[in-house]
């Protein structure tokens, strides 16, 4: 349960799935192609969907690698954070926008999986927020010429630490595009003295646990 008070309400924060970010990402399509698939879930649930998109030097905004990807459209009333650090959270209006629509938990997916994405969850959860990570809906670039692991390993790694990662009275976890539905109760982990889960939607309640299926995406 999220340790905001008053915050009942569940987002999708899709993050830097902009053209220059994604280009050169591992399994772009697919990916791509799965957050649209969230957007989806997110609407048809009356869920809110926040969108985040970076800027810098070398995609200042409103260029062209600044803009979304083609597939994916924006509505006009779903909100768009702008940012320059990897955490969505800083030196933004993210926590404004959340708050005015009595959010406490995150459903997160985009791009960069081991910056943007990784900094944003972490961020979430220091910040009190629950924060569920879609597995199989975040990518990130080969980075192994500068001594990266190769990316499909970059992802495993994530959502397999975040599957597990803990905090006092917030949850973490993972859950595959598939699996995700914000009408119905997502599992929960099987912890020792683990709570009944609950919805995943704006309904006042957050699950114990969400859990996916930790591991390349896809698998």
């Amino acid at each position: 349960m999220t340790t905001l008070d008053n915050r009942p309400n569940t987002a999708l924060v899709i993050i830097d799935v902009q053209i220059g970010f994604v280009k050169d990402a591992y399994d772009r399509d697919a990916i791509v192609g799965n957050v649209g698939t969230v957007v989806d879930k997110a609407r048809a649930a009356g869920a809110d969907v926040v969108w985040v998109q970076h800027h810098d030097d070398d995609q200042p905004q409103g260029s062209a690698p600044w803009q979304l990807v083609p597939e994916l459209v924006r509505l006009d009333a779903e909100p768009l954070v702008h940012k320059a650090y990897a955490d969505a959270f800083e030196d933004t209006d993210l926590e404004s926008v959340l708050a005015e629509r009595g959010i406490g938990r995150l459903v997160i997916a985009g791009a960069q999986t081991d910056e943007c994405i990784r900094s944003t969850l972490h961020g979430a959860i220091v910040r009190g927020y629950d924060a569920l990570l879609v597995s199989d809906a975040h990518t990130t670039e080969d980075l192994q010429e500068y001594g990266a692991p190769a990316p499909e390993l970059v992802i495993a790694h994530t959502n397999l630490y975040w599957e597990y990662h803990t905090a006092p009275g917030r949850t973490a976890g993972t859950v595959t595009t598939a699996d995700l539905d914000f009408t119905e109760p997502v599992p929960a982990a099987a912890d020792e003295g683990a709570e009944e889960a609950a919805p995943v939607p704006n309904s006042g309640e957050s699950a114990d646990r969400s859990t996916g299926t930790p591991g390349i995406p896809g698998q």
